[in-house]
C-alpha cells in the first residue's frame, strides 16, 4: 500500500507518521487489495473547542473502490484512531454487499477505456461574495461499473452525486441523490 501524508498547516512528526502508518496498515487485514492511501491532516483554531485536528483518509482499491473518511478531535492520535474505525466499518459493509451481489452478476464485456474526467467541487465560500472561483479540480479514472455498484461507491464516499461509466451500455452516467432519499440517473443521449 502506497501511503501519502499531507499536512495543510504545520508539520507531521515522525511519531505521528508512524502512528498513521500503523493504524492504516491494520486495514489491509480487512481489505487486502488497497493500493494507495492518502492522509490529509489539518489543524485549525475553533472558538469553542480550541485547537482541532482534522484527519481525512482516502483509500483506493484495485477494482476502483474508493473509501473516504474524515474525523476531527482535539488530539491528532484520537482523530486517527476514529478515522481508522470508520474505514474499518466501511470496508466490512462494502465487502458484505460486494460478495452478496457478485454471486449472480455477469462479467463486464470488453470495457472501453475512457480518459479521466475532471470534476469541480462546488464553491462553499461566503454567500456575500459576488464572483465565484474554481477552487478545486479533481481527476479520476472512470471504471466500468453497474448502477448498484455506483450507488454503493457514492454512499461510501458520502457524496450527493457520482459520475461513472455504465458497464451495461458503456456510456457515461451521472448518479445523484434526490431530496426524497431515492436516487436518480442521468444518461446523456448520443448526438
Amino acid at each position: 500500500m502506497e501511503l501519502t501524508i499531507r499536512s495543510r498547516n504545520g508539520k507531521v512528526t515522525e511519531r505521528q507518521r508512524s502512528h498513521i502508518d500503523e493504524k492504516l496498515s491494520k486495514l489491509v487485514r480487512y481489505m487486502g487489495e488497497i493500493t494507495s492511501a492518502t492522509v490529509e491532516v489539518h489543524t485549525e483554531q475553533q472558538r469553542n473547542a480550541g485547537e482541532v485536528n482534522r484527519v481525512q483518509v482516502t483509500l483506493v482499491g484495485e477494482r476502483g473502490v474508493i473509501l473516504r473518511a474524515e474525523e476531527q478531535g482535539t488530539d491528532l492520535f484520537m482523530a486517527i484512531d476514529q478515522v481508522q474505525a470508520v474505514l474499518q466499518r466501511q470496508i466490512k459493509r462494502y465487502k458484505e454487499k460486494y460478495w452478496r451481489r457478485e454471486r449472480g452478476r455477469r462479467p463486464v464485456e470488453q470495457a472501453m477505456p475512457i480518459e479521466p474526467e475532471v470534476a469541480a467541487e462546488p464553491d462553499t465560500d461566503d454567500e456575500t461574495e459576488h464572483e465565484r472561483a474554481l477552487i478545486r479540480t479533481k481527476q479520476f479514472t472512470l471504471r466500468p461499473m453497474f448502477t448498484d455498484d455506483a450507488i454503493e461507491q457514492m454512499e461510501l464516499l458520502g457524496h450527493n452525486f457520482f459520475i461513472f461509466q455504465n458497464a451495461e451500455n458503456q456510456r457515461l452516467s451521472v448518479l445523484y441523490r434526490r431530496r426524497d432519499g431515492n436516487y436518480g440517473l442521468i444518461v446523456p443521449d448520443p448526438v
